[in-house]
């Protein structure tokens, strides 16, 4: 599933080609993508001009007045800005036309995706309730020590649910795990305040870093301009089981956590 720097590295990529140019119309070419799309998103979002192009947790948010359609990619969906008379293929499900002449194309061949509208003014409930941005100031390690304590759960666990903070998913866990030398098994009260404060700088600067380079190009992502990203060679930690650590050499180790795949080095991370 795209992760935080693939939808962050495809807003960037979308921004300057959809930002304040108005929605000429919408081609629905089915009704339903994980859930049904709503009539708003035909009704309401032709004719409104689109301000901004703005991400919260892994969807992205199309603003205008009457409201912001919200998109989430899925396990493989993938936005292209394209000339307007570009030939469907198989699985393009939705064209948003701009009055640029080119138009806003939704690809998803496993339809996990999502096409929903917010309201203006309001937030939706796909939205409520989420943790801090990791790359804002509110996120920090006496943040994640504060919400830890008391928590038996293994420390990658707790680092994933995104009451805690969004965005943080099992690639960026494991490497943000390695890099602090943290055990993904810990339970997560049992961290330090010290050791939470390395664990945050490493989801930062990690993420960072990931976006720089265009996300991973793990499965189906790629940028929108057709580019993959570069990150997916330079994992440390995350679908390396049983091959040698990049610190000390042994073989990781490879479990299932919270049914995700688990990899770390017994030696390096405590």
């Amino acid at each position: 599933m795209p992760e935080l720097p693939e939808v962050e590295t495809t807003r960037r990529g979308l921004a300057p080609h959809v930002e304040q140019r108005r929605v000429k119309s919408v081609l629905l070419r089915r009704p339903d993508l994980r859930w049904p799309i709503p009539p708003e998103i035909s009704e309401r979002l032709p004719g409104q001009r689109i301000d901004a192009v703005r991400r919260r947790a892994k969807y992205l948010l199309l603003d205008t007045d009457a409201g912001s359609a919200l998109l989430h990619l899925g396990m493989s969906g993938s936005l292209r800005v394209l000339p307007g008379k570009t030939a469907p293929t198989t699985h393009d499900h939705v064209d948003i036309a701009l009055d640029s002449g080119r138009v806003l194309r939704f690809n998803d061949p496993r339809r996990f995706g999502s096409l929903l509208w917010q309201p203006a003014g309001e937030t939706h409930e796909l939205l409520q309730g989420l943790g801090p941005e990791p790359l804002s100031d509110e996120f920090d390690g006496d943040y994640l020590f504060e919400r830890s304590r008391g928590r038996s759960a293994p420390v990658k666990t707790f680092l994933m649910d995104q009451r805690i903070v969004v965005g943080v998913g099992n690639i960026y866990a494991a490497e943000a795990l390695f890099a602090a030398g943290i055990s993904p098994l810990r339970a997560a009260g049992r961290v330090s305040r010290e050791r939470y404060a390395v664990l945050a700088d490493a989801v930062k600067r990690i993420l960072a870093y990931a976006i720089r380079r265009g996300g991973t190009t793990l499965r189906d992502f790629l940028s929108p301009d057709g580019a993959p990203g570069y990150f997916e060679q330079e994992l440390a930690a995350y679908g390396r089981g049983g091959e040698p650590c990049p610190r000390c050499g042994r073989p990781l180790k490879e479990a299932s956590l919270g049914q995700r795949t688990t990899v770390w080095c017994g030696h390096c991370q405590r």
